[in-house]
This record gives C-alpha cells, structure tokens and sequence, in this order.
C-alpha cells in the first residue's frame, strides 16, 4: 500500500511539473512563407530581463526555455528585415509561426540574394530573391512596361508595355519566354502567368498586368529543378510575391507627353491582410509616331486567417491599347521610327486565384488553390513584308492540390496534383497583300485555329539532410498534355494527342560551416519542358508537341568581409522540335537540337544607409546539327545595381547600369549593342507623407533586334537587313503622397 501510495504520488507531482512546464517554439519565415535559417530570436520578461536566447536552423525553426508561467516579450531578427516583436503569454508548451512582412527601411530598395542553405521542400533551388519597397526601381523608370527590373535579366518593351514585355536570360533567345516560365505566388500557389500556343509565339507571359507598388518580391530559380515548376522552366523561373498591407498612397508620374497614376490602400484595417490599388496611363511616348497608349489596371489582394486556415485571394484587371512602334532598318538616317504608321495592339485579361492553406499540424498542411482567366489580343503589325493582323481570345483555368509534412529534419515529403486547361480559340493570323500605307486590305486567310490543351499532373518530392551539412532534395513529376487543334481553315490539319512527359529533379547541397574558408556549393539536375504551337499553318506536317530539355546547374556561394560572391555555371540541351509559327508566312520553324552553356558571377555587399550588387554573364548557346550561334539570344549581360539611403539635403538615390553585348541576328548578321542606365533621385518631405522624384533612363541602341526583308522607298528590290526599335532616353517627375499617418 505504501508503495502504491508514493507511486500515486510521483505520478502526482510528474504531472503537475508537466503540466508547469513552458517553452516557447517556433517557425521564422520571410513574406512569401520560405524559411528563414539564421535569425536571431531572443524571449525576456515583460521587464525587458533576457530569459532565452537562439538562433533559427536550416528550417527557420527555434525553440526557446522560459522559467515557467507568465508574460513574456518575443523579438526576432534578420538581416535586411524590420524586427518582429510579439507578446507571449505562457501557460504550457507555447508554438508561434512568425512571417516578416517588410524589409527594414521603409523608403529603400534591398535584395536579399537566398542562402544555399534556406532549401527546403517547396523550394529546392538556392534561388535569388528580390525584395522591394517603396519608390522601386521599375524596368522603365516613370513609364508603363514591366514592373520592376529583376537584376541580371535583361528585358525589352519593344512595344510601349501594352504587349507583354519580355526578359531574357544568358543565352536565351526568349521569343516571348518559352523557355523562362513566370509564376504568380497567391499564398503558397505559383499561378501560372504563361500562355501556351500564343498567336504569335510560345509561352507568352505579361507581367504587365501587375501594379508596381503591389509587388513585394521577386524570385527566380533554375526553373527545371524545382517539381512544382512545369511547363516552359527550360531556362528560368521568375515568381512574383505581393505584399500583404499597402499603406493608401496616390503617385503621380509623367513628363509633357505621358502621364501615370496610380492608388492603393488597405480597406480592411492596419492588422487585416488585404489591399486594392489602380492605375491608369496615358501617353505618346518619345518616338515621332505617336502611341496613343492607354492603360487600365485594377490589382486586389485579401487574406484571411481563421483556424487552421490561411485563405488567399487575388484578382486583376487590366486594359491596354496603342499603336504600336514599329521596327527600323537600323542605320538609315532620317527615317524617324516606324517603317508602317497603321501599327496598333490592343490586349485585355482578367483573372481571380483562390489559395486556402490548411494547417493539418505544426508538421503538416494541405494546399488547395485554383484559378480562372481571360485573355484577348487583337494586334496589327509591320515585320517588313506587309501587314500582319493577329488575334485571339481565350479562358484558363487551374486547380492544385498539394500535401506537405515534415517527418524529420532527415525527411520531409510533398505530394500533389495539377490539373490546367487552356483554351485558345480564334487563333488568327491574317496576311494583308497590300505594301500601300493607306489601306489594310485585301488580306489573305494563313491560319484560324481553336486549341485545347489539357495539362494532368502528380508530382512528388522529398527533402532533408542526410548529415548536418549535406542536404538534399529529390523529385518527379509526370505532365500528361492533351492537345485539340480543330483547323478552321484546313480541316485535314486538325488532329488531338496525348504527349507524356516524365521530368525527373535533384539537388544536392553541401553547406560549408560559417568559420570555413570552403563555400557552400549546390548540383542539380532536372529535365524540363515546353509545349510547341500545335498548329501546322501553312505546313505540310504536324510539329513536335513538346520540347525537352536536360538541365545541370553548380552554385557556389562564399561570404567574405560582409560581401556574399556567388557563381553559378549551367548547362541546358534541348532536343530537335518542329515548333512555332513565322508570323510573316505562316511556316513552322525547325529549331534544334541546341545546348546553352553559361557562367554567372554576382557579389552583393549591404550597408547601412543602401546596397550594391553588380552581375555578369557570359553564355555560349549553339544549334548543334551545324555549330551555329542561336540567333537573338545573349551572350554578355553586365548589371549593375545600386541605392543610397542617407544622402545630402535628404536625398534618396536608386540606379541601375545594364548592358547587353552584341547578339548574332542569325545569316552573318550581328546586333548593335544596348546599354541602359536607369534610376531616381527621391526626396521625401513632410515627416514621409510626400515624396517627389526624378525618373530617368539614359539609353542607346535598340530593342527586338532581328533581320527583316524589306525595301526602301527609292531602294528598289527589298534585301535582308537589321531593324530594331530604337531606346529613347528621358527624365520624368514622380510624386507620391501617402494618405496615412506621417511617419517619424
């Protein structure tokens, strides 16, 4: 009985000091959900007394002794972001999940390159991101084009921003990035922002339907090794993030011949995620034929928390039309900046994307998330050989659903379905005879197209350490692709397919320790893929449905004196494809077999009051049935990028050096190189409340460099030559006004 007694009794008191026990643990991540390894996080008592001290792991996690039962203060840092401060009340084991959702300084751009070791599951490439605030660094400083300027990408707005923009990386030629694939991150969902089998091109991506201001981060990686990533990752993937509060703000930006606004601001409250922000720009540009440029966007974000689960919705709207500028035999005088002045575009989209995280345990979620948009274009233009007139409408629409949950720190596994179908109907191309520049007519029928393509996908992944400083990441994912093509105009074209294609993906790390004079280095490997124009045109064969490719990539990453270097070495072979349409005629291309081989070095050093990080590429891309260079596509690229915070008189400064190298145009013919220094000099008055800059862009050469065959009024017959659209170079005035609290 006694010894039931004391038993009873030790079981008593166990429990009791069970039921006392408190700690404090956790999860540190950055705005987009990735973690964050290396932050320090610190618990003291309400009277500012330090209880517990620790730094985050690889996973961004942390977990922190308390003495018992109280109140306690939690403050956690990193670099390059504002402090998080939270309180604690502690009554037992206590777990907190903390998300910075701003980058420290408030009026200052900072990138924030991603550390090798931050890998985890749903991000398996050492990725570079980008964070951005306020006044940030857009592609075309003051004007409507791309967004914001993704260092050591390359871009060109051949066409005012109304037509998508294009970026391009070392060695890719990127006819409307094919190879590069672009992703919209709504919660934890990469939305695709890719559209297949365009009218005049593959891949088509706009990231012109978004709002500067709304954007928070960008990111890119290696595109073919993360499993999440599909269709046209070739080359590269860019994610865009968006932030989670806008503070109400109007900009005014413009010169004597353009003018912007835009507005944002956060109805639901300081602490609710969620915001709605407009913009609409009007313009004639800086060439002698005036664009008539007209924009119209409505960008919408709201969050909700309740439960376990975290629901994300976003939706867009936009408009755009102009006449668009054309392209210029490069090195004739006098002839001021378009060969045909009836050139206009007009394009319009609208989409709404739903991400619900479900947080099944502190181990596991579930991911469910969807979206739906459309899209129209209905484009006139000159490429040297009459009047093209393009045209198309079409509906998207995807669903995911992916599994994430940590077993181990050894071993984590993510498991998931995509379903995508997109529906081009009316793909149009339609050849106007007439060379007279009064009329359109008559036209010639080259295609008429309506397409279905139908996209089943699981895929799987699993990610750990296999030692503390070797981590790895393994993948497969299985595209099943169905395509529709009904040929309006042939009906004997016409023809459906099924086309499997399986992409395997690794990555190995081995992470160097931080007193090591070794780097950490990363190899990965994957195969990727893009879906080719399923239409035949003028063609006597079907093409190739899918392009594939094999994809290696080493990153070596070394800190020294408070400047990260980092190289990256890649190389890409895609096989030979019958693919895409010439605009002109209406004949497929054969492309390939082709191999891109580039090196990158980059170094990034922050400092108190800014940051500079300069880039450079050097790229080696060949066809390789014959040896022949790639025609448009890269092979130098120098970035260099800056800001300084703290200058006199209040001054805030941001710049951006960029140079392209010459590019082989394909026929003996080489591009003129370009060169383009962009920045603002900002100057914030009234405790913050006002801010008014200058905008910039200094430029020479030209952009859409390619050979055209064409005549000359007084030339006689027409011969093979370079055009471009030539860079202007301009100031433009900014000022912005927030509609809140002033800051101090």
């Amino acid at each position: 009985m006694q010894l039931t007694r004391a038993l009873v009794f030790l079981a008593a008191v166990a429990i009791l000091a069970a039921a006392q026990e408190t700690s404090v643990s956790g999860k540190i991540a950055d705005p987009q959900g990735k973690p964050i390894a290396g932050a320090a996080v610190m618990l003291s008592s309400v009277s500012g007394g330090a209880v517990d001290k620790a730094v985050s792991d690889s996973g961004g996690e942390f977990h922190l002794s308390t003495p018992g039962p109280g109140e306690y203060r939690l403050t956690v840092q990193a670099s390059g972001f504002a402090n998080i401060t939270r309180s604690i009340a502690a009554s037992g084991p206590v777990t907190v999940d903390l998300k910075f959702t701003a980058v420290a300084g408030q009026n200052t751009q900072v990138t924030v390159t991603a550390n090798v070791t931050d890998n985890g599951v749903e991000n398996p490439d050492p990725a570079q991101r980008v964070f951005v605030r306020e006044q940030i660094l857009d592609a075309n400083p003051g004007r409507p084009g791309a967004p914001i300027s993704i260092p050591g990408l390359p871009i060109e707005t051949a066409s005012s921003g109304i037509k998508a923009p294009q970026y391009f990386a070392p060695g890719v030629a990127g006819d409307h990035g094919e190879p590069i694939a672009q992703y919209l991150q709504v919660g934890s969902y990469l939305a695709p922002n890719n559209l297949s089998a365009n009218a005049h091109g593959n891949g088509y991506s706009d990231p012109n339907i978004m709002i500067p201001a709304v954007i928070e981060s960008v990111e890119t990686d290696g595109g073919a090794f993360n499993v999440r990533e599909g269709d046209h990752s070739v080359d590269l993937a860019a994610t865009y993030g968006f932030r989670d509060h806008l503070d109400p703000f109007v900009t005014l930006t413009g010169d004597y011949r353009d003018g912007d606004v835009s507005t944002g601001f956060s109805p639901f409250g300081a602490n609710v995620r969620g915001w709605v922000a407009l913009e609409a720009s009007y313009g004639n540009g800086f060439l002698d034929r005036l664009e008539h440029r007209q924009q119209y966007k409505y960008n919408a974000f709201r969050g909700f928390d309740f439960g376990r689960h975290a629901l994300t919705l976003f939706g867009i709207g936009y408009y755009g039309q102009s006449y668009v500028p054309g392209l210029v035999p490069i090195g004739v005088p006098n002839l001021h900046d378009t060969i045909d002045p009836r050139q206009r575009d007009q394009t319009h989209t609208g989409e709404l994307a739903v991400n619900d995280v479900w947080h099944i345990s502190g181990d596991a979620e579930l991911q469910l998330s969807g979206f739906f948009r459309t899209y129209n274009l209905s484009l006139y233009s000159n490429f040297g050989d009459g009047l093209i007139r393009q045209s198309e409408f079409r509906t998207v629409n995807g669903e995911n659903a992916t599994y994430v949950r940590k077993l181990s720190r050894h071993l984590s596994i993510m498991a998931g379905f995509d379903y995508f179908r997109e529906a081009p109907r009316r793909l149009d191309l339609d050849h106007y005879d007439s060379n007279n520049t009064a009329v359109y007519g008559p036209f010639q029928q080259v295609t008429a197209n309506n397409v279905t393509l139908n996209f089943l996908t699981p895929f799987v992944a699993v990610d750990g350490h296999i030692f503390t400083w070797l981590h790895y990441n393994l993948g497969w994912r299985h595209d099943q692709i169905g395509f529709d093509n009904t040929d309006l105009l042939t009906p004997a074209n016409s023809y459906r397919l099924w086309v499997g294609v399986n992409s395997p993906k690794a990555t190995l790390t081995a992470m160097a320790p931080a007193n090591s004079p070794l780097p950490t280095v990363s190899f990965s490997f994957g195969q990727a893929f893009f879906t080719n124009d399923p239409r035949i045109g003028t063609g006597t064969m079907q093409g190739t449905p899918v392009s594939r490719a094999h994809s290696y990539q080493l990153v070596a990453v070394k800190s020294v004196l408070g400047t990260e270097f980092r190289v990256t070495l890649g190389h890409i072979t895609q096989e030979q494809s019958l693919a895409k349409i010439d605009p002109d005629t209406g004949l497929q291309f054969d492309e390939g077999p082709s191999r891109n081989r580039y090196a990158t070095a980059s170094a990034r050093r922050a400092f108190r009051f800014g940051f500079f990080q300069a880039t450079a590429s050097k790229a080696d891309a060949r066809d390789l049935s014959d040896g022949t260079p790639i025609p448009e596509a890269p092979r130098t690229i120098v970035d260099f990028l800056g800001a300084m915070e703290r200058l006199p008189f209040g001054l805030h400064a941001r710049a951006e050096f960029e140079e392209v190298g010459r590019k082989p145009l394909g026929d003996g013919f080489v591009s003129v190189p370009v060169r383009e220094f962009r920045g603002a000099l900002a100057r914030p008055f009234a405790n913050g409340k006002l801010n008014a800059s200058v905008n910039f862009l200094i430029a020479s050469g030209y952009t859409g460099q390619t050979t055209e065959v064409l005549a000359l009024p007084g030339e006689g017959e027409p011969f093979e030559r370079v055009t471009g659209v030539r860079l202007p170079s301009y100031v433009t005035a900014s000022l912005s006004y927030r509609l809140g609290p002033a800051r101090h």
